[in-house]
Formats: C-alpha cells, sequence, structure tokens
C-alpha cells in the first residue's frame, strides 16, 4: 500500500511518497501504524495524546476520507488503496 504525503509531512519524512506493509483487508489503522513504524518522526506532527489523528491533518483513501465517508480508522482497505495525508492548506 502507498502513501503520498503533502507540504510539511514530505519534507518530515524526507519523501513524498511511502510504501508500507499493508493491503487488501487490512485497515486504514495497520497502513497508518506501518507508516509511523517507517517515519516515525511523522508521530508528533499527525497523532494527538490519545493517539487520534490530530483534528488539523486530513486523510484520504481513494480521495475521500475514511472518517467521513467509512468506518474511520477500521475502514478495510482494497487491492489499488492510495492513501495521503495533508497538513493544513492555506493561501490565497
Amino acid at each position: 500500500m502507498k502513501w503520498k504525503l503533502f507540504a510539511n509531512l514530505a519534507e518530515t519524512a524526507g519523501t513524498k511518497e511511502v510504501e508500507v506493509d499493508a493491503g487488501a483487508g487490512d485497515t486504514v489503522r495497520d497502513a497508518f501504524d506501518a507508516l509511523l513504524d517507517a517515519h516515525p518522526e511523522l508521530r508528533d506532527e499527525t497523532v494527538d495524546e490519545s493517539g487520534d489523528l490530530r483534528e488539523h491533518i486530513r486523510m484520504l483513501r481513494n480521495d475521500t476520507s475514511p472518517f467521513a465517508d467509512g468506518d474511520g480508522f477500521e475502514t478495510r482497505l482494497e487491492e489499488g488503496d492510495t492513501l495521503a495525508l495533508f497538513p493544513p492548506v492555506s493561501g490565497g
């Protein structure tokens, strides 16, 4: 499974894409934990003290949020899914 990282998250990890050991049938949580195992430096930027995704971080699975359009971290992954993490976006 592949994660795409954007802005400061990509800078922190030193890469824009991370391949993790998660696949069809695993959960979004499994893939997220694998990302944090591969890049523990992302933990402080993405996870709060409770272990939940920080409120300002956006996570997408195939262009939709698993939290708004699924079962959150318990959403089951399917073959070919792409996951992404975004920090707050601003600009003008």
